[in-house]
């Protein structure tokens, strides 16, 4: 089998399995929409909104192919060199809102590339990752979450864990704020190097450590009680979300530099979200102590 193919089964199958979990849980359904992208391919859309449990949670397939402009294929950064401007690409990416400020955002992608029909040497790779975003600090969650996504890295080599994490850190970062996106977790991209079957079974394994990373803080903190001051919070955390996604996310560029589908290459945002001029917070108070984690990046496992 094709390695694209074993990709776009995984990726589907992946899609299925968080769904269908995170349907459970909160006790909604997602509405699907399968769509075509013009040039090539299409994809599946999976979004629950205004539920019990999440104010918005998106989970969408792509597979797609076609000719990338050149501004395209210089942004997508493996495969610069390739003259071939043929791609293909597939992959599963999700954003989870919930409802409850204690409850943090979450985020993950998990993708493959081709450039021109991938035999030439650098014009595949994989990519992927799943990061953290809460409004409030929960030390344990930050440690059982990076705790998870380190024993998938390790039964591969001990040394992915302490270079992806930091590729996490230093990707999501709002210069323009001084602040991380929130508390990390796993990135990484531009993987070719080495046999092909283990890095597919390195990215799978990744996929496969999400809803461990994640369900179980969901759980802790989905009914957690709050007031209107944490929720102010966490919508001014929603708005730096916002700005991180549509300034500076490399994904959002390349969907909309590919003519990909906006409401699917948009669905990570927020339903609500908050810009509060000059917005102050108390020394010494839990905002203050999430800021801190945000500006200087920890250690956690």
């Amino acid at each position: 089998m094709l390695m694209r193919d074993r990709v776009v089964a995984r990726v589907h199958a992946l899609q299925d399995e968080i769904t269908d979990t995170i349907a459970r849980i909160d006790g909604g359904a997602f509405r699907e929409d399968a769509w075509e992208r013009p040039g090539g391919g299409g994809g599946r859309s999976r979004v629950l909104q205004g539920g019990e449990v999440f104010e918005k949670a998106g989970c969408g397939v792509s597979v797609v192919m076609g000719e990338l402009s050149p501004e395209a294929a210089k942004s997508m950064g493996g495969g610069r060199d390739i003259e071939d401007l043929t791609f293909f690409a597939a992959g599963v990416s999700l954003v989870f809102h919930p409802h409850n400020p204690m409850a943090p955002t979450v985020h993950a992608n998990y993708r493959y590339f081709e450039r021109g029909d991938g035999t030439a040497p650098g014009s595949w790779w994989f990519g992927g990752g799943a990061d953290l975003t809460p409004s409030y600090l929960f030390e344990e969650d930050a440690a059982h979450f990076h705790a998870t996504h380190k024993e998938a890295c390790d039964r591969f080599d001990p040394g992915h864990y302490p270079r992806f994490k930091k590729w996490c850190d230093d990707y999501f970062d709002i210069p323009h704020r001084g602040e991380r996106r929130g508390v990390g977790g796993l990135f990484f991209d531009n993987l070719n190097e080495g046999d092909p079957d283990e890095l597919f079974g390195f990215w799978e394994a990744c996929g496969d450590a999400f809803l461990p990373a994640y369900v179980p803080i969901l759980e802790r903190r989905k009914d957690a009680e709050f007031t209107e001051a944490h929720k102010d919070w966490q919508q001014v955390r929603r708005g730096r979300y916002v700005e991180f996604n549509l300034v500076y996310d490399r994904g959002t560029k390349f969907g909309l530099r590919t003519n990909g589908r906006i409401e699917s290459i948009l669905m990570s945002l927020p339903l609500t979200a908050r810009w509060e001029y000059d917005h102050q917070i108390e020394e010494g108070s839990e905002e203050a102590r999430m800021l801190e984690v945000l500006r200087e990046p920890r250690g956690w496992v």
